[in-house]
């Protein structure tokens, strides 16, 4: 964090100051880092007591300031020898500190603002652009998925005088939430990906979910950048909602820059960069799935805003390993076994989109094995989503379906009634059981696909079937 001193922090935060003897007082300084986990904390840095659901940071004051806490952020006097900020909501205060934080870095230096909204693909392409601007300069970005009205205001207050690109990952469970993001980042460059089902139950539908989205774009500044996926109607229609330059990406239809030529393997994807002078690029990504085409556009769209070379952008992204752990991430080898553990999050969109990865990168005379959890937060749409998941199993001709989970059984049911019976499709109640049976089921060849809602638990399914066929 930039250096404040602790009654800027308080002015800032609308807190009051309580300093002990042997701690520090008003007119000194702190900038380390700000965390609300102090398992994280480190020597001089800023403990966030953020009270949770199952748990109360205020319980492990103490335990930060034993790590080297110098400061903490309190919404109550806690019995620990620590400067603390007493304040109403620690969850605005931290909001309120990174506003001024990201202010203060813009109008010191040539402070860039990327934010990164949509339904699927924001930590990639969050990953993709980090690899492309790491290179360039002093970049900051979100640590896994911080893009929530906690983790977002964390990734700001990492940024220093020195930063040059802040990346926001904002994600949206209901409406105002990317607005609120948005206030305190203040993005010069505002990325829509897509559009589907993912909150959708919490939206309380599709359209509803447009109009979250949207608030990426109709922010931004006259001066600014709305970079928007031509190919999703809903994202392209917000260019009618934004007083931004708008520039865009497509696969099908015509954007700034542009992928044809798409061919996914297990060992990646290629294609061909079309860029908005006519000119075209090989690219060869090492992430599989041709839906994370879309995110190496974006993150492409955005370099060439603003104004790194395409070549290198493109060599960045070809060096990236991996989306991010537990997102198509690939395992195994032993025996010609490939498994792929996307089980971090699930959509009916991102579901679909694994599903056809795993048909498209599979030998023909090779079996395809799809390992499904439950799909979250879709409300009353759920049923009618695993029906259409159903429904493209058997039409992709997967020729192994196991559902783990009694939330995902609808699934199960859904796919024999579409035609996958004779042992093609397989329930199992818990993670353990499906792990003894793909244990002893998976075949030489075969390629796994692991994919459920992070709460389904079925990452750590796919990390276990990965050691058990590591080479």
């Amino acid at each position: 964090m930039i250096a404040l001193t602790l009654a800027e922090i308080a002015t800032i935060t609308g807190g009051d100051l309580r300093s002990a003897p042997g701690t520090l007082g008003a007119e000194d300084t702190v900038s380390g880092a700000v965390d609300t986990d102090s398992r994280l904390i480190g020597p001089g840095d800023i403990f966030i007591a953020k009270p949770g659901e199952t748990t109360d940071g205020h319980n492990f004051v103490g335990t930060a300031l034993e790590r080297g806490a110098i400061l903490a952020l309190v919404e109550r006097a806690v019995d620990a020898k620590i400067a603390q900020i007493i304040v109403p909501d620690v969850v605005l205060a931290i909001a309120d500190l990174a506003r001024e934080a990201v202010a203060r870095v813009r109008a010191a230096g040539p402070l860039e603002v990327i934010g990164i909204t949509g339904s699927n693909g924001k930590t990639t392409t969050k990953n993709m652009l980090d690899a492309i601007l790491s290179a360039e300069a002093n970049t900051v970005a979100p640590r896994a998925s911080f893009n929530n009205h906690v983790g977002a205001p964390l990734t700001i207050l990492r940024t220093d005088y020195d930063t040059r690109y802040l990346i926001v990952e904002m994600g949206a469970s209901h409406i105002g939430d990317i607005t609120r993001l948005v206030n305190i980042a203040r993005p010069d460059i505002g990325v829509v990906l897509k559009v589907g089902l993912a909150h959708a139950g919490e939206f309380g539908g599709v359209e509803s979910t447009v109009k979250a989205k949207t608030e990426m774009v109709s922010d931004l500044p006259a001066t600014g950048v709305a970079i928007l996926n031509a190919d999703d109607h809903r994202v392209i229609g917000m260019a009618e909602k934004t007083a931004a330059t708008v520039r865009t990406f497509a696969v099908d239809g015509a954007g700034t820059f542009r992928a044809s030529r798409i061919l996914s393997t297990r060992t990646g994807t290629t294609f061909t960069l079309h860029g908005p002078d006519g000119d075209e690029y090989p690219v060869h990504l090492r992430i599989l799935g041709e839906h994370h085409v879309y995110n190496a556009l974006a993150a492409l769209t955005v370099a060439d805003t603003l104004g790194v070379d395409i070549g290198r952008a493109i060599a960045a992204l070809e060096g990236l390993g991996r989306a991010e752990r537990w997102r198509m991430e690939v395992l195994g080898g032993r025996e010609d076994v490939t498994i792929i553990n996307d089980a971090y999050n699930a959509s009916p969109d991102s579901m679909a989109a694994a599903i056809r990865t795993l048909a498209q990168i599979t030998p023909r005379e090779k079996r395809t094995v799809a390992v499904l959890g439950a799909m979250t937060e879709l409300g009353d749409l759920a049923g009618d989503e695993y029906d259409r998941i159903a429904l493209q199993l058997v039409r992709l001709n997967i020729s192994l379906l196991v559902v783990v989970g009694a939330d995902a059984r609808r699934l199960y049911i859904s796919s024999i009634n579409e035609g996958s019976w004779d042992g093609e499709s397989v329930y199992c109640e818990d993670a353990d059981a499906a792990y003894e049976y793909l244990s002893t089921s998976i075949r030489e060849g075969d390629t796994v696909l692991v994919k459920s809602s992070n709460s389904a638990g079925l990452r750590l399914l796919g990390d276990r079937l990965g050691e058990f066929f590591t080479c």
